[in-house]
């Protein structure tokens, strides 16, 4: 099985300054517990054996784009920390294996990361429904698992997982804040189409339930398969229907259909709004003018002025030769929640470790705080709403985060750019 370097699509172009994460402090022994090697205190730390650290992430398939950002994160943080002088005085080495966006793939992975490669620790993969299977493996061994990529309710809502720990808001409440602007804009109908997989599945009947809340009326709610390739017949139905207000539960790939197929329907309603892609430098990219005024939730932004977000944001910069996306800071915040559970107790102990993010308290580069409830739900964050304008992301929602206004109606396809 290949190792992250050979996954990864770029070389880092240079070392990464640190961004004001937690320090490292003296070494210390892991648990006898653990299923990972120890290693000798009192080894000199160029001897020492590396702390591994298992991820099973998404590089190739339907989820691979997005997940290379995540995975960014995670590199970019592995060289900072061993630049500080690595945890518990030991240096840190990712084990990366690519799981193709497959949910059964990521089962096998994970599995293999703890039993074979005895990986001291985890982090997430990409997309809740992987995270579904990977996280099953995690409680079976008593990994936790900092779900860095993933944010449906039903992974928590079950009780039965004591190891799974939520690094952002779940998808049922993404679009408050776009609802929030439909209300005060005086929009009344709505339409939601969603692909039909798990995460898209929670944020669809999340809108529907807030839209009811709010007194809006649901005109559908309609499904679309994985790895959909037309979904002109739900668009058609949208412009028939005409309601004011066009949400899609998605990912990258089937925003880009949804919106380009609008287009080409000539079907516009006065707020068309995305989940995950929404809020992502390559939908802009590959959208051109036809990005202008769409809106969509994001679980952080660049502008953000959360402490170390500057630091972060140049760094992943002159890291990887791109803007990061949310994906990217949701990796991060879960390696400085990682690395912040094992210097303050000392200790790899994944039970330990387990209790100390169950009532941890503390801030990431995302906005809020990294909180959890009893089931290891993420209470804490506090989601952002950006809206395209002149080919740039503007957070508009809530105010104490925003850097400018929403325009709307939304005009013609004609009349964009």
């Amino acid at each position: 099985m290949a190792d992250r370097r050979s996954v990864s699509r770029r070389d880092f172009l240079r070392l990464a300054t640190a961004t004001g994460g937690v320090a490292a402090f003296a070494a210390c022994r892991p648990s006898a517990a653990q299923p990972g090697p120890s290693a000798d205190a009192s080894a000199p730390a160029t001897i020492r054996q590396p702390i591994k650290v298992g991820v099973a992430i998404a590089t190739t398939g339907t989820y691979g784009s997005t997940g290379l950002y995540q995975l960014e994160a995670y590199e970019l943080w592995e060289r900072q920390v061993n630049d500080r002088g690595g945890l518990l005085g030991r240096p840190v080495r990712l084990i990366v294996r690519d799981d193709q966006s497959d949910a059964g793939a990521s089962e096998k992975l994970y599995e293999q990361l703890i039993a074979e490669d005895q990986v001291d620790l985890v982090l997430g993969p990409y997309s809740s429904s992987v995270t579904q299977a990977a996280a099953d493996v995690a409680e079976k061994y008593g990994y936790p698992m900092l779900a860095a990529g993933a944010s449906a309710s039903e992974l928590w809502t079950g009780g039965d997982r004591q190891y799974l720990f939520g690094v952002y808001s779940i998808a049922e409440r993404y679009f408050g804040g776009v609802l929030e602007i439909a209300e005060r804009e005086g929009y009344r109908t709505i339409g939601v189409v969603h692909e039909n997989t798990l995460f898209p599945q929670s944020t669809s009947q999340g809108v529907v339930k807030l839209a009811r809340e709010k007194g809006l009326q649901v005109g559908f709610a309609d499904p679309y398969p994985v790895r959909a390739t037309d979904v002109s017949s739900l668009l058609e139905k949208a412009k028939r229907q005409n309601p004011q207000v066009l949400v899609g539960g998605s990912y990258l790939p089937d925003a880009l259909l949804i919106t380009r197929q609008a287009r080409d329907l000539d079907y516009t309603p006065r707020l068309m709004a995305f989940s995950v892609a929404a809020a992502m430098p390559d939908y802009g990219e590959a959208l051109g003018r036809d990005v202008e005024y769409i809106l969509g939730p994001s679980m952080w932004e660049p502008a953000l002025r959360t402490p170390g977000n500057e630091g972060f944001v140049r760094a992943y910069r002159e890291t990887f030769n791109r803007e990061p996306d949310y994906h990217s800071a949701t990796g991060y915040s879960a390696c400085q929640v990682l690395e912040a559970a094992v210097t303050q107790l000392q200790s790899l102990d994944n039970r330990r470790i387990r209790d100390w993010l169950l009532g941890a308290e503390m801030q990431t580069i995302l906005p809020g705080k990294f909180r959890v409830d009893a089931n290891g739900m993420a209470i804490g964050h506090e989601i952002v709403t950006v809206q395209w304008q002149d080919g740039k992301k503007v957070v508009v929602w809530p105010a104490q985060h925003a850097n400018g206004s929403y325009s709307l109606p939304t005009p013609p396809w004609s009349q964009r750019g």
